[in-house]
């Protein structure tokens, strides 16, 4: 981004000093966008700023063009500048100036492509928040991985990260639960005790239930039927929530904040963000319900909607707007953007109408959906778990392949697009599986290194000036795209880029590999292997860097 931004800054000179000089007319110029041509025969970099010049300058684009790079200082980084029809301006960068970078990349590690382009402001990612009620499934298991994925990106764009889980231990859903651990509990120890038509069927409540008699024997049988619910749902929540956060732990996703709702109503910012709404006008009664009406905020919600029902208990959407009240107004974070399911799309219009009526700008909140997953094995659909006979657990999936095939193919599709998760693919030990592939480059590496310490190969003062081969330029061309990969996946929020320049960058690194020796006894050849050494060095610290945001292992040894 930094050579884009410096291409930008000279066109902008070039253009003052050609009105200055009546070359070209004094009209206001936007700010140049440099891209990346689609061809390789086109150079580095490219711009089309001439292209819309043309209009208002009432000049061919071809000769506004030439102008500018007419008046443009030289810069020894560009080997060539020049005009591509119908009025590009095309740049391509020394292989001096390319090969330097390779010292670059080797100085500053691990933090090779952090931006600072989110200067520190303060960015909450909520993702999963699954109700404490059952286990994480292979669809949580996705927004989990995109969650994280994205969170490491922001955090490498200089953003400041609160990795948040949302709670829900209060409302309709706990009690319902509840009262089903209890049923199920009483049916345990042969009670004649029918089951809540809505309660919560999974088997998994059962094992649930035989780990409480184990902890807490018989004691419940003979209790208030009201209280001896509570304390167990309160018991059960506790070890759906352990592992959960177990689950979570080993698929590497890490929380800043577990953010428990009833915090909400315990601190009165529940009541806060109900008076603020009431004082702003949105709230009205009906029926002896609370409303929340959007009217002005979002006319595709003519009805508005049931914040507190007529028995005086709050509905989920009053929960998520206190929840909202204290992300922005107590926590004051610059943004914040919600992971969620794919059936939560009907919520958006809602969401975007609470943040408005709270007062905050809309373009603060962000809602990402993630569609749903289907796994293959064997070419089949698996609709089952094994375990449970109802939902496929991520626990099941992590077991069968490995967390890091679960982190690289999650991250591979962009979240609102649908999935299939083959699993004989993600289990393969060979190229065809892209998370073989780039881990075996690595560990490649790591093995090229170990061999050149054993030949006495010292790379450190090596003179890089020599990586004139075609292989070796596109290499350090495609970790030079890194940077640039970073800030674009920040923008967008779009980490799912990252796998697919993973298997690029080992690709380019393979193709180097098999025309280029690296390692030689050869003393004529010594120099030569030092520089290459030093380049295979840039691209373990590249290569390791998505690894790490991704939050994948590297392997030394595969």
């Amino acid at each position: 981004m930094k050579v884009q931004i410096k291409i930008a800054g000279l066109i902008e000179q070039s253009i003052k000093k050609a009105q200055k000089t009546q070359k070209l007319p004094p009209v206001d110029v936007s700010p140049p966008e440099v891209d990346r041509p689609g061809r390789i025969d086109h150079g580095d970099f490219a711009c089309a700023l001439p292209l819309r010049l043309a209009k208002i300058m009432k000049m061919s684009p071809i000769k506004i063009a030439e102008i500018i790079i007419d008046e443009m200082q030289s810069d020894s980084m560009f080997e060539r500048v020049w005009v591509e029809p119908p009025g590009f301006i095309n740049f391509s960068l020394t292989d001096a100036w390319l090969t330097n970078q390779v010292d670059q990349i080797r100085l500053e590690e691990q933090l090779y492509g952090n931006s600072s382009v989110g200067d520190g402001k303060k960015v909450q990612v909520e993702f999963v928040s699954v109700n404490p009620t059952g286990p994480i499934h292979v669809g949580h298991a996705r927004g989990a991985v995109f969650g994280s994925a994205l969170a490491n990106v922001l955090e490498a764009a200089g953003y400041q990260i609160c990795r948040e889980y949302y709670v829900n231990d209060s409302g309709n859903q706990i009690e319902n639960f509840s009262r089903s651990i209890l049923a199920r509990y009483l049916q345990s120890f042969g009670k004649d005790i029918a089951f809540p038509e809505d309660g919560y069927k999974g088997n998994y409540m059962m094992d649930i239930v035989e780990e409480l008699k184990e902890q807490e024997s018989d004691r419940f049988l003979n209790i208030d039927e009201d209280a001896a619910a509570s304390e167990l749902g309160v018991l059960a929540m506790k070890k759906v929530l352990d592992q959960i956060k177990l689950d979570m732990q080993d698929l590497r996703v890490t929380y800043d904040e577990w953010f428990h709702e009833s915090s909400l109503y315990d601190s009165g910012q529940y009541q806060q963000a109900m008076d603020l709404l009431k004082t702003g006008g949105y709230l009205d009664e009906r029926d002896g319900a609370l409303w929340f009406s959007s009217a002005g905020l979002n006319e595709d919600d003519e009805q508005g909607k049931v914040f507190v029902r007529s028995n005086g208990s709050p509905t989920y959407f009053a929960a998520d707007v206190a929840y909202h009240y204290n992300k922005f107004k107590i926590r004051d974070f610059y943004k914040v953007i919600n992971i969620w399911g794919a059936d939560h799309q009907g919520q958006v219009p809602f969401m975007k109408s609470m943040a408005g009526a709270l007062g905050v700008e809309i373009d603060r909140l962000t809602l990402l959906l993630y569609q749903l997953v289907t796994l293959k094995r064997g070419g089949e659909v698996i609709r089952v778990s094994k375990r449970s006979g109802d939902i496929v657990t991520l626990r099941e999936l992590v077991d069968d392949v490995g967390v890091d095939a679960c982190r690289f193919f999650f991250l591979s599709r962009s979240p609102d697009s649908q999935m299939e998760f083959d699993i004989d693919l993600a289990t393969k030990q060979s190229a065809e599986n892209p998370v073989y592939y780039v881990q075996y480059a690595y560990a490649r590496i790591v093995g090229i290194m170990k061999t050149a310490k054993t030949h006495s190969l010292d790379y450190i003062s090596a003179d890089t000036s020599m990586l004139v081969h075609a292989s070796e330029l596109t290499l350090i061309r495609k970790m030079l795209l890194f940077p640039e990969l970073i800030e674009h996946m920040a923008e967008s929020l779009e980490p799912h880029h990252l796998p697919h320049y993973a298997v690029e960058l080992a690709t380019e690194f393979q193709r180097f590999y098999e025309q280029c020796r690296v390692v030689s006894n050869v003393p004529a050849e010594r120099a030569m292997s030092q520089a290459r050494l030093k380049l295979v060095d840039s691209v373990r610290i590249v290569l390791l860097r998505c690894l790490n945001l991704m939050s994948m292992s590297a392997p030394e040894e595969m």
